[in-house]
């Protein structure tokens, strides 16, 4: 976990959390480079540019789940580059339980926010176990046979 009393990027990163936390979008915004540029490897066609995707993104998640809260579980930061684990929790305004977990691969500059490498993903609690994901990902082909089991 970051130390609120650390200056820099361990400061920026508090700062996020308790904007995220309070629903107070200005602020959140206020954490961002007007050129930030979010990557998102696992969902290319996600990616984006700029503070004004951000406020769309972030107005709208306010909206949608009115008491989400968001948790930094820990960090490592090298310089300008920090490796965040986050959870996100709340409830949608359908009644719906939402849950999110994730890395996410910061880079700063001058006081802000400058990129994201963003692995944080709804999660699938009823996706099955270890053996049904490989056979997704894998095929038929990667199905274990019965004696290589224990």
């Amino acid at each position: 976990m970051v130390d609120p009393s650390s200056p820099g990027l361990e400061a920026l990163l508090i700062r996020l959390v308790d904007a995220v936390n309070a629903h107070d979008l200005d602020s959140l915004v206020a954490c961002f480079a007007p050129g930030y540029r979010n990557e998102t490897p696992a969902h290319p066609a996600r990616g984006f540019t700029g503070t004004g995707q951000i406020r769309r993104n972030w107005s709208r998640m306010f909206a949608g789940i009115p008491d989400l809260r968001a948790q930094l579980l820990g960090s490592t930061i090298d310089g300008q580059r920090a490796w965040t684990e986050w959870e996100m929790r709340g409830t949608r305004v359908d009644g719906a339980r939402q849950l999110l977990r994730g890395v996410m691969i910061f880079t700063a500059g001058d006081g802000l926010l400058t990129g994201v490498r963003l692995y944080l993903e709804p999660v699938d609690e009823t996706g099955g176990d270890v053996d049904a994901a490989i056979a997704r990902t894998a095929g038929a082909a990667g199905t274990a046979p019965e004696e290589d089991l224990p």
